[in-house]
């Protein structure tokens, strides 16, 4: 029985509760009902609301570094390819083969103005000439009789085609340079906050792009390998033309900077980062990097992306592993901007949610109080009048009441009852003294009894009053259909469909309560779009370039069910590809848009055009960055779009046409909506 009883134990609690609220005055009642919703509720929603806000705000910061470290990585392979380019370019040079085909034993000091030569052209700081032994012989400061142990050596059999890396040179390889060469490599260490603690003082180690390629004769014969690289180390037009592309001038709002940096191992070797006391001049090389980030990025391999304390302030910070061709972790890429003005602005964003939020609280708090002050001053007036009738003033009245719902007409009811009892009262008086006691105590049972009927009935119409009239107007609405003889509906549909819609608005109101009390469960961004109607919206937007061209447009745009996507990232990722289509038919041709549901269930929507088609060795190169055909383009555009629609469990399928017609064709595919119904699709 004990273990019956248990469950009732907390019964008591919600009981007395509910007995103490039904002994507090209306006012006292309207005011709790009033003040509570906004001084619990909507506080909670503002905090909600701040948190979420805060990590919105958050996570769009990381977005902007990823992307960020995305365009500073692809630049950086960029030059990468151009060293390999440049060096291949001397090792096929008629110029080199003529000079080692001519050249007598010993003489490689003819091959020096040549290869001082190459490098100037190619913009190179070094070039090596090596023996098909892999020897060194020459370099483009002259012959060489240095021991080069220690370089990155030549492996025909695994990298016949040539190699091209990130390499790291100790002072005994930069010594076969040249002396200029390892006094630029030279980094003396500055102590550093963060910094893992560390005893050494120096780096004489250099970082290097290095590319290797084979010297070959007309008849496949090994003449040699040449080696060029470029040196890292205080490489500031590099690195400072990084920044250039990552962060242009006025791409950071609030005053932000952006900065880029190259790592060897933990150590600044070249960088836009300031010194501690912020002089123009002096940059940071030779500062090291906090310990947090060095294992994470160093040790573990993992790219950093987050808040990171770097010198002498936190910036909003992505590093990159840099690995040799050995896979060695040996330096890192870095990109980061200030991260106090968006730290600023988020704090002044918070701020200024939070005023909003405590200003509506506030206000709404002083409108609800005087709309309940509407309700229950009339009924502690009525309440009073009643007490002074009962002390025997029977000339007392509620008086004039300013509202005019139920509750004013109650006290106008109520003054006309109490003067007329009033003058029934004087007209038997005189004949009825002795019962004047009996008539008081029926006189005061009617009064009571009046009373609680008349707040019954003032209960009973609130509640009909708030919970029938979306009913009601629906009702009416539907008979108001039936009724109407058709030539006049059709005449009045536009002003019942305006009736339905606010219906649905109202519907939408406690729709959009529910998005703004459960965020969690509600998409903020998605909305259910209608794929075909976007791209007729789409083509709009680019008919200014149809125009101006002989294209034509052919639709095959089958029923299809909606998706839930942002409608603005769609509509980008749509014209994008409609320019692309454009832009590939400058003589003119036929521009083919279709739609269609495939064996998934998911949404195709497929552009095609009648140009030249894509090149096989394109193709799988397409949604990379920076890889473009025309001469003004950035290389971006598809791998931004590919990027948009993955978002949200999509692709983007690129290929050439397959029914028998030459051109490009590209397919947007798209989950579709899952709440979507299926006549939607219709």
């Amino acid at each position: 029985m004990p273990h019956d009883a248990a469950p009732s134990r907390p019964g008591p609690r919600p009981r007395r509760l509910l007995a103490a609220f039904r002994r507090l005055s209306i006012r006292n009642k309207l005011l709790a009902m009033v003040l509570l919703p906004l001084l619990v509720v909507l506080p909670l929603l503002g905090v909600i609301l701040l948190a979420w806000v805060n990590l919105a705000f958050d996570r769009l910061l990381i977005t902007k570094i990823r992307a960020d470290l995305a365009v500073a990585e692809g630049y950086f392979d960029r030059v990468l390819g151009e060293v390999g380019a440049s060096t291949a370019a001397v090792a096929d040079s008629h110029a080199l083969h003529l000079a080692l085909a001519t050249a007598t034993p010993g003489g490689d000091a003819a091959v020096v103005p040549l290869l001082e030569r190459f490098r100037q052209r190619e913009r190179l700081d070094f070039i090596n000439l090596r023996g098909a032994d892999g020897r060194l012989r020459a370099t483009d400061q002259g012959p060489t009789g240095f021991d080069d142990s220690g370089w990155p050596q030549v492996v025909p059999d695994a990298a016949p085609g040539g190699r091209t890396s990130v390499e790291v040179l100790g002072p005994q390889q930069l010594a076969v340079l040249g002396p200029r060469h390892a006094e630029r490599a030279g980094v003396p260490l500055l102590a550093t906050r963060n910094a893992r603690p560390s005893e050494r003082s120096h780096e004489a180690r250099s970082m290097v792009l290095l590319a290797t390629r084979p010297v070959t004769a007309p008849d496949g014969r090994l003449l040699g390998h040449v080696q060029g690289g470029v040196l890292l180390n205080r490489n500031l037009p590099l690195i400072d033309h990084i920044n250039e592309i990552v962060y242009p001038q006025g791409s950071l709002p609030f005053g932000s900077q952006g900065t880029a940096t190259l790592f060897l191992d933990d150590v600044r070797i070249s960088t836009n980062v300031r010194l501690f006391g912020g002089v123009a001049e002096e940059r940071a090389i030779g500062t090291r990097v906090s310990q947090t980030v060095r294992e994470a990025v160093l040790e573990q391999g993992s790219t950093w992306l987050g808040r990171a304390f770097v010198v002498n302030d936190w910036y909003v910070s992505a590093y990159k592993p840099l690995a040799d061709s050995a896979g060695q972790r040996v330096g890192m890429l870095y990109v980061g901007y200030l991260e106090a003005p968006f730290r600023v602005l988020k704090y002044g964003v918070l701020g200024g949610i939070g005023v909003v939020f405590f200003a509506v609280m506030i206000a709404a708090a002083v409108v609800s109080l005087r709309l309940a002050r509407e309700i229950f001053s009339p009924i502690e007036r009525m309440d009073a009048t009643m007490r002074r009738i009962e002390g025997g003033a029977l000339d007392a009245r509620v008086g004039p009441v300013d509202s005019q719902d139920e509750i004013g007409r109650l006290a106008t009811h109520l003054d006309e009852v109490l003067a007329t009892l009033q003058r029934w009262h004087a007209q038997l008086d005189a004949k009825v003294a002795e019962r004047t006691q009996q008539l008081e105590d029926t006189q005061a049972r009617l009064v009571r009894s009046e009373k609680m009927a008349t707040i019954g009935q003032l209960t009973a119409s609130i509640a009909h009053e708030v919970n029938n009239p979306i009913a009601v107007i629906q009702g009416n609405l539907d008979l108001l259909r039936t009724l109407l003889p058709p030539p006049v509906a059709d005449e009045v549909r536009a002003e019942l469909a305006l009736i339905d819609q606010q219906i649905e608005r109202m519907r939408l109101i406690v729709t959009q309560l529910l998005q703004f009390a459960r965020p969690g469960e509600f998409a903020g961004y998605v909305e259910r779009v209608d794929p075909r109607r976007l791209l007729e919206d789409c083509l709009l937007l680019v008919s200014h370039q149809l125009a101006t061209t002989r294209i034509q447009v052919e639709r095959a745009l089958a029923p299809v069910p909606p998706v839930a996507i942002n409608r603005q990232e769609l509509q980008q990722v749509l014209v994008n590809l409609l320019v692309n289509a454009v832009h590939a038919m400058p003589e003119g041709g036929t521009l083919g848009l279709s739609s269609r549901t495939d064996e998934d269930g998911r949404v195709a929507l497929a552009i095609c055009d009648t140009g030249p088609g894509l090149p096989p060795e394109l193709i799988g190169q397409l949604f990379r960055p920076f890889v473009t055909r025309k001469k003004d383009g950035t290389g971006l555009g598809l791998w931004i779009s590919r990027g948009i629609v993955e978002r949200y469990g999509g692709d983007i399928q690129a290929g050439n046409r397959e029914d028998g017609l030459r051109g490009a064709r590209f397919v947007v595919v798209l989950p579709a909506d899952a709440d979507a119904r299926p006549e939607a699709a219709a």
